[in-house]
């Protein structure tokens, strides 16, 4: 029994059930605007929460940049406690609605997944946990502010570098660049394994450590086949990126000659439309991932035709005779 090709099928997903991608989008664009709003909402109450005296209205108003400069470092003294505070409230929040969300989100298009894989063959369940996919969440928020402590800690190590008595610009930016790589990979394997891992949740009803260790054994049993659709999807969502940002010059290009709104309209406008081929583009690679895992088997083996019954139509092929070579007839070898 073979399975037809994983890749394959989670692009033919993408155009088929589009309403897996709307469903995607559904729940990752709530959290966006989510964010969006509250990043709003905490700004607009941070500047309200800052003293502006007569005197950098005067500054201010001067618009020549050393007294600006000046003006906004008066204002902004002392606000740094209250930045902290309401960034790790405001994280944590997000944090919370990000998990939430990216659970039940994530059980309603695997659930979708499955049932279009096996609607051939009905009245299989797959009964499973949310806490599981909350603890599966909960991790990947962990590994997010490890990639932030992370990209800190890589700033941290380039300033060692580069001191005031011996200044050294390019190598700590080299040290930066480099421990940052190396911590970016590091979170985007933990990641991409955590997210793995909630497809054994739904499937096979593990729990959040036995759907890890699932995840593992996953890619060590189908290496091939996750990494050959792990790189279609991966080229895919490239050329998407790539298009994107060619597409994005285009409004850019007019900045000088139409109002500042059209121009942030269409740039926003082709940004939402790569995040939408994206989110696609992911929901299309889950559907490759759960077709190795549980897709339904079909028989490469074609069925051979039946023989006709005896008697019906058949008949003996006639006896083949050998012609003697030593035969005049037909022969144009003049006889003496």
């Amino acid at each position: 029994m073979a399975r037809r090709s994983p890749t394959l099928e989670g692009f033919k997903l993408m155009f088929r059930r589009p309403s897996f991608g709307l469903a995607e989008m559904a729940w990752r664009w709530s959290f966006g605007a989510a964010v969006t709003v509250l990043l709003g909402f905490s700004f607009v109450e941070y500047l309200d929460t800052l003293p502006v005296s007569g005197g950098d209205r005067f500054l201010l108003s001067t618009h020549h940049p050393y007294l600006v400069s000046r003006a906004l470092a008066h204002i902004l003294s002392g606000s740094g406690g209250r930045v902290a505070l309401a960034t790790a409230l405001l994280g944590v929040s997000l944090a919370l609605l990000w998990i939430l969300l990216a659970g039940s989100g994530r059980a309603i298009t695997l659930k979708a997944l499955l049932a279009y894989l096996w609607e051939k063959h009905p009245g299989r369940e797959f009964p499973f946990h949310l806490r599981s996919l909350l603890g599966l969440n909960f991790f990947r928020a962990g590994a997010a502010l490890a990639l932030l402590v992370g990209g800190v800690g890589a700033m941290v190590l380039g300033g060692m570098v580069s001191t005031k008595k011996n200044p050294a610009p390019g190598s700590a930016f080299l040290v930066f660049l480099t421990v940052g790589i190396l911590v970016f990979l590091a979170f985007a394997v933990v990641n991409w394994f955590l997210s793995l891992a909630s497809m054994f949740v739904v499937t096979r009803g593990r729990d959040t450590f036995g759907s890890m260790a699932a995840a593992m054994d996953f890619f060590r049993d189908h290496v091939g086949a996750v990494l050959a659709s792990s790189t279609w999807f991966g080229l895919a969502h490239l050329v998407a990126f790539s298009v994107a940002t060619s597409a994005v010059a285009f409004p850019l290009g007019f900045a000088g000659i139409l109002p500042a709104g059209i121009v942030l309209a269409g740039v926003l406008v082709v940004t939402l439309l790569y995040f939408a081929v994206a989110d696609f583009l992911y929901i299309g690679r889950l559907g490759a991932y759960v077709w190795i895992l549980d897709g339904p088997e079909i028989d490469p083996t074609p069925e051979a035709p039946p023989e006709p019954p005896a008697g019906h139509g058949t008949r003996e092929a006639p006896p083949i005779e050998i012609m003697d070579p030593n035969e005049l007839i037909l022969s144009d070898v003049p006889v003496s």
